[in-house]
């Protein structure tokens, strides 16, 4: 089965299990013992964005699992593990972040212009200060949810004080109920859907990114 596992580099080594473990470019490492996920046992993601999720470092490696596995939401563990190739990612995680940033800026109304120039750039020379840009930003927006809040909770108070037949108080809870379980699915969809545009970016990245 071929996975992806994201490891540590020491000088000329490759580290992973917490730098406990050298690892070899080509060589199959081996687990005895008992497979027991988050525990014991060699892991690794099919989904290069679910190994990101997992990363200990920025070395990328393209692995292939065998032995015994077992399987589990979003990685896997295995007895026996081969990096095939393996890339140092960290400029490329950078890219890619950036990248993903972008695809949500539209959802920011008005987005401080040195952020939105780092983010197309990358130009680390302003990235502190796109940074403190983008932390105002969300603490503005934080006060101002906040005042909505206040505002949103007297309001309703202010209704259910005047609403005092059950049956509207039962039918308001039933469309709430309702929507809120539309919004749930939709949002686990469109979650899923992201994950996955961007699983096929950053495999797309990391295969293009020159190898060790």
């Amino acid at each position: 089965m071929r996975a992806w596992h994201f490891c540590i580099k020491d000088g000329d080594r490759i580290l992973t299990n917490k730098g406990r473990l050298v690892v070899t470019i080509g060589e199959t490492i081996r687990h005895e013992g008992k497979l027991k996920m988050c525990f014991s046992g060699l892991h690794a993601s099919v989904r290069a964005i679910d190994a990101l999720s997992y990363a200990q470092g920025n070395i990328a490696c393209r692995v292939e699992c065998g032995g015994e596995i077992v399987r589990g939401d979003d990685k896997i563990v295995c007895s026996e593990r081969t990096v095939l190739w393996a890339v140092d990612a960290e400029a490329t995680l950078r890219h890619f972040a950036r990248l993903c940033a972008l695809d949500v800026l539209p959802l920011w109304p008005d987005p401080p212009e040195v952020v939105v120039r780092f983010l197309r750039t990358g130009d680390e020379s302003i990235r502190d200060a796109a940074r403190v840009a983008t932390w105002d930003a969300a603490w503005d927006a934080a006060r101002a949810a906040t005042m909505d809040a206040a505002w949103d909770a007297a309001r309703d108070a202010a209704r259910a004080a005047a609403w005092d037949a059950a049956m509207d108080a039962a039918w308001d809870a039933a469309m709430d109920a309702a929507r809120d379980a539309a919004m749930d699915a939709a949002w686990a969809a469109a979650w899923d859907a992201a994950l996955e545009r961007a699983n096929t970016r950053l495999t797309r990245m990391l295969s293009l990114t020159p190898r060790i």
